[in-house]
This record gives C-alpha cells, structure tokens and sequence, in this order.
C-alpha cells in the first residue's frame, strides 16, 4: 500500500469532480498517480453498473440497519485495537479493507480483484505495522469520501495551503449535501447488512464529531469513546498524517502539524463528545481508556457487553483469548517528544488529562 490508496477505487465521474476541483502539481509522480486513479475509476464505474444491475431489487427490499456501534474519538487512541477485538464477535461484523476501498461494487467485484487487491494492499499499515488485509476491519471514513467526495480526506490530499488539513474544517456537508451524504451512510451500512446479517460495528474517528446526527439516523445505535494519553496521541498523530499524507498526495502543499494544532482539535474533539453524550441515555454511551484495555481486554470488553446488554458469549471469548495470544508480541511504535511539547499538550488538555486520570504522567 503505496501509493494513491485513500483515491483509489472512486468511480470515474466524482475522480473528476475531485480533480477538476483541486489544485493538482501535474510531476512526474503526481501524474502516475493520476493515470493509476483514471483506470481504477473505469473498472470501478463498470463494476458499480453490474452491481446496480444485479443488486437494486435485492437492496431496496433490505432494511438499514438501527443499531450499529459506534467507536469514536481521536486518531491514535487504540481505536484499531477495540475494533479488531469487536470483530472477533461472531454476532458483530466491521466494515472491511476491501468494502471501504470499492463501496459501490464490493458485493459484485470481490472475487475478480481479491488477488490484485491483497497484493496490492500489503500486510502492515505503513504507519504503525499493525496487519492488514483485505477482510479485516477499516475505517468507513474511505468508503463516505470514496461514495460522496465530501471528507475532511479531501483536503489531506488536495491541500490547497500549507496548514492542518484539519483545522477550520467542516466534518459535515452544508445541508444542500447533507442529504445525499446521510443517503450513502444508509446504503453503505444496508449493503454490509445484506452481505453479513450481522450487527455492524463502525470505527471512524471523524464520526467523533457526528455523534448528534449519527444517533438521530440509528435510533438504537451505541457509542464508545475510546481514550488515551495526549503524550501518546499527539506524536503519533504527527506522524500518522505525515505518512498518509506522503503517499497520497497530488500536490506541492505538503504539511506537517506541530503539538499545539494537533492538541487543538484533540481537545475539541474531546469536548465535543462530552457535551454530546450528555444528551443521548446513559445506556448508549460508554468511555474507555486504552491503557485499560490494553493491560485487560477481556475485563474491558465484557463490562462493555455488560452496560450495553449484550451476549459475551463462549465463542466470542474464545476467538479473543486467540487474537490476544496471537497479537501478544506486538511492538508498539514509540515517537519522541520534547519538554516544550509536553507543556503545550498539558496547557491545552488540562482537563482531560485530569478527567481521565493522567495527572501522574504529565
């Protein structure tokens, strides 16, 4: 996984849309990187028409489902891991590699490409190592800016200044777009329940600031927010973008954000989950700190089941005590963090830090 990933796969009318809307540095590579995304975005748009075909019926008679979980928070808050732990659940699916990177044809395409595509995709994150493959658990952030072209991805790829690409960013589409966005979630989430006919369970840390439309579209969804240090987060996010942002940009405004943007969306991020959960019924909502998760998985996960009534059952706890002696060797990524930094991330996240019992390490 290289090159061009997070574009990859949209069909060939919004890869238009977004190039012709974009500032693109027409290099070398830039431009390889343009021909690999015209041709994915023919077999996309062919592959979506079959699937249109074969598939309409078949999905207009299928429900969207009520109920998914939601993981929330930042990036780099052990996420990925409560995710991956979920999906051991046989009563719970996620969204997959291979379904956020081909929204529009995943049901019909996935026996033609899943060669290609694994190959393509490699084994590892290139940020942090953790597996990958085409069946394992993915943010559905992919498959809303691949279906939609509305994500804060847009301006990670098509940064049209040298700044955050997150900050003064809209995680929502204005309301003439909201509804053909709220359209896609529905129909992404109906297409995974007619694959599975299971629960689903979304990790998305752009949902964090979602949480109010998410609920009012999934009457009976969940929402965990998952925590973790800010010492820990702030360079790891650093470096998650500075990586994403390598491999996939088109143009010349690369950018790398310092401590003090990061904290502040971070910060933001934090707060506004707070003030939301405040307003949906205790039992749709829970917190964890990663740090706990880590030291007891099992204990953390079946306190969870426990709050939001669901069966922890024999099967699932057997396919955990197998993942967790299977990952039990991961070496985490470690990353550098001056003294001056620790004081900005601590002036801004003061709160935090003292609300979820970080005192003693800052």
């Amino acid at each position: 996984m290289n090159d061009s990933y997070l574009t990859a796969g949209i069909r060939a009318t919004p890869l238009l849309r977004l190039l012709t809307r974009n500032q693109i540095s027409w290099t070398l590579k830039n431009t390889g990187r343009i021909l690999f995304l015209l041709q994915s975005s023919c077999w996309s748009s062919l592959f979506s028409r079959i699937e249109q075909i074969r598939y309409r019926q078949a999905l207009k008679n299928s429900p969207v489902p009520k109920d998914p979980i939601f993981i929330v928070g930042h990036w780099r808050t052990g996420s990925t891991f409560l995710h991956q732990l979920m999906n051991r659940d046989p009563n719970l699916t996620t969204p997959t590699l291979y379904q956020v990177a081909l929204p529009d044809h995943f049901l019909t395409s996935y026996h033609f490409y899943k060669c290609i595509f694994a190959a393509f995709a490699g084994k590892s994150r290139p940020m942090d190592n953790v597996k990958i493959g085409i069946d394992e658990p993915q943010e559905d952030e992919y498959a809303m800016y691949r279906l939609t072209t509305f994500s804060p991805l847009e301006k990670l790829v098509f940064p049209a200044d040298r700044e955050y690409f997150l900050a003064n960013t809209a995680f929502l589409p204005d309301n003439e777009k909201l509804q053909d966005w709220t359209s896609s979630l529905a129909s992404f989430y109906r297409k995974i329940l007619y694959a599975t006919g299971k629960r689903i369970v979304s990790k998305n840390p752009f949902n964090s600031l979602r949480i109010p439309l998410l609920a009012e579209l999934f009457p009976e969804a969940r929402f965990i927010h998952i925590v973790r240090h800010p010492y820990n987060v702030v360079p790891s996010t650093r470096h998650l973008w500075t990586v994403i942002q390598k491999q996939n940009i088109l143009n010349k405004n690369s950018y790398t954000p310092d401590a003090q943007e990061i904290s502040v969306i971070l910060d933001n991020m934090m707060t506004t989950i707070q003030c939301d959960y405040k307003k949906l019924p205790g039992n749709q909502t829970a917190e964890i700190r990663y740090e706990d998760l880590d030291k007891d998985p099992k204990g953390i996960l079946s306190d969870l089941y426990a709050h939001f009534d669901l069966p922890f059952t024999t099967s699932f706890e057997n396919s955990l005590d197998q993942f967790i002696s299977q990952t039990s060797g991961f070496q985490k990524n470690t990353y550098s963090i001056t003294e001056d930094e620790k004081n900005v991330i601590k002036d801004i996240m003061f709160s935090h830090i003292e609300r979820y019992q970080y005192l003693e390490n800052a």
